[in-house]
């Protein structure tokens, strides 16, 4: 399916961009899976690169050189992204697609680095870069996988949503509350101050920063520590059960064979891969 589709794409192409299209679009061929895996290799380079200039220490002693592969990667990035313009029929769809967005995200920080200083680091975009191992290598079925937890986390969106504006509402009379009972010599200057210790004792970081010391206070820090732990429970419990009706859902559309009886197909199979016989 993927190599007739290929082949439509190509049609009406020069031969130059035929072959060029066969070098950089189809993995399946031994030369186009040797320009994917020197790909992988760039794009892997280059973020170590950006990870060590960050360290001031290399940046002070290597920071010329860093600066020159940073470069001579992005130019690389950019040829290849315009041969990926050239080299289909419709390029618009490759501009637009998930891919796409991702390749150009890839260049635009170092050309935005000229004008703002600092937006080199975004280059760690190009880490994104990496999910084409999944094309690659055929990992088809990870990326199955990845959109069955794409699905539960998206039907849990709503629910989550709920929950989230219902904590909210909490530190914020919680914080008021704890402002009120301490004074400012334990930290609560003000409101918003009060609302931050409040969600982070809430989620239970506790970093210790503000803290109450009268009782009131450590009573109203103990009923929320408490409320904290059972609210961690919650999301964990919505995204588990869109899942478990994700899998209960996936396996309804995987009905037996009506010729053979047989079960075990693939949820978007037409036809029983066992004796043929249709869906």
């Amino acid at each position: 399916m993927q190599m007739k589709k290929d082949n439509a794409e190509t049609s009406g192409l020069r031969s130059w961009q035929h072959k060029l299209h066969a070098l950089i679009y189809e993995s399946e061929t031994l030369a186009g899976k040797a320009f994917d895996i020197a790909l992988l290799a760039c794009i892997l380079i280059s973020i170590v690169v950006v990870m060590l200039d960050s360290v001031k220490p290399l940046h002070a002693k290597y920071g010329n050189v860093f600066l020159v592969l940073e470069w001579t990667f992005t130019i690389l990035f950019t040829i290849e992204y315009t041969l990926r313009l050239i080299c289909i029929r419709h390029p618009h769809k490759y501009v637009f697609s998930a891919f796409g967005i991702i390749d150009l995200l890839a260049i635009i920080p170092s050309y935005l680095s000229v004008i703002f200083v600092g937006a080199q680091s975004l280059l760690v975009l190009r880490a994104l870069r990496l999910l084409r191992i999944f094309r690659i290598f055929r990992l088809v079925h990870f990326l199955s996988e990845m959109r069955f937890l794409s699905v539960a986390i998206l039907n849990s969106l709503r629910k989550i949503s709920i929950f989230i504006l219902f904590v909210l509402s909490c530190v914020v009379i919680l914080g008021s509350v704890i402002y009120l009972v301490e004074d400012d010599s334990s930290g609560f200057t003000s409101i918003p101050q009060s609302v931050y210790w409040a969600i982070v004792t809430i989620t239970t970081v506790g970093y210790g920063d503000v803290a109450p010391v009268t009782t009131a206070g450590k009573l109203i820090a103990s009923f929320i520590m408490l409320l904290g732990y059972g609210i961690i429970a919650v999301p964990t419990g919505i995204v588990t059960t869109e899942m478990a009706l994700a899998v209960r859902h996936r396996r309804q559309g995987n009905n037996a064979c009506p010729s053979c009886g047989r079960e075990g197909h693939d949820h978007d199979a037409d036809f029983c891969k066992y004796c043929g016989g249709k869906l």
